[in-house]
């Protein structure tokens, strides 16, 4: 069961229930930061393929955090409603797993801004876990990505949000 907030009411709907952009023009500016994660689980010889840097299309490591930024960036062109943000910062880190068979991805939006970067933050997962796929299924068709979520958020009139509270 997903953590509500304390708004009760969808704000992409408007009185009428039309889907709608909501009006953040008088909210004022204020830091706002967001964490998201997932992982892309593969056979075991796909991620030795990924870390011995033996993969015929190079490292693919590279090519899906730089997606992942990219996507960042793009939100707002994939998203329905979503607005158009000035990023100041977007990272996403690429981490194999000890297990062997997995690649976690970490994403971190930062801005100065009016609205939050919670769908940058999982945009930059989803794009960069399907890079990876999209490289790789050559080799392994099986991989599963999983797990996409928002591990917290900062900044605004909600303040903070962490998935663990």
């Amino acid at each position: 069961m997903s953590k509500n907030s304390d708004n009760s009411k969808l704000t992409h709907l408007d009185e009428k229930g039309e889907a709608r952009m909501v009006d953040v023009g008088a909210k004022s500016m204020t830091e706002r930061e967001a964490r998201a994660e997932g992982v892309i689980r593969m056979a075991p010889q796909t991620l030795s393929m990924i870390i011995e840097g033996e993969h015929p299309k190079g490292d693919v490591l590279a090519v899906a955090r730089i997606a992942g930024i990219m996507a960042a960036k793009k939100t707002h062109d994939l998203i329905p409603l979503c607005h158009s943000l000035n990023l100041s910062s977007v990272k996403v880190e690429l981490t194999p797993g000890e297990d062997g068979r997995s690649v976690t991805i970490v994403s971190r939006c930062k801005l100065s801004g009016q609205t939050g970067v919670e769908m940058e933050a999982l945009t930059a997962v989803s794009v960069a876990a399907l890079t990876l796929y999209d490289m790789c299924k050559a080799v392994d068709r099986g991989m599963i990505i999983d797990g996409v979520r928002l591990l917290e958020k900062k900044g605004g009139r909600s303040g903070h949000w962490s998935a663990s509270d």
